[in-house]
């Protein structure tokens, strides 16, 4: 594999990574610059190069986990009346109306 080949699919993963630009902003943010002008100047020594390879496997890797948290423990967002509710319901209770003094629905 070609040097040029390497640093661009480096780069194109890295900006893939990171979090999407709203399409009504053309202006690169800081951390676009950045990257750019550290691939596009001189070629970078072995060592960045594998740096940014390893960052790059980092950033997959939090994604997945951050999908797998998320897709496995549903409740996480939730407040703990709604988590009691729905741990109810998952064993096929209802909790009951809860009143207040005055009459009214809480």
């Amino acid at each position: 594999m070609s040097k040029s080949f390497q640093l661009r699919s480096l780069y194109r993963s890295l900006l893939r990574e990171l979090p999407p630009r709203p399409l009504s902003s053309s202006a690169r943010s800081p951390l676009h610059q950045r990257l750019r002008q550290s691939f596009s100047g001189d070629a970078p020594h072995e060592q960045a190069v594998a740096q940014a390879d390893q960052l790059v496997r980092y950033l997959k890797a939090q994604r997945q986990y951050v999908t797998l948290i998320e897709r496995y423990n549903p409740g996480m967002g939730m407040d703990e009346e709604e988590r009691v509710r729905l741990t109810a319901r998952r064993v096929g209770m209802d909790l009951p109306v809860e009143y207040e003094k005055g009459g009214t629905k809480s």
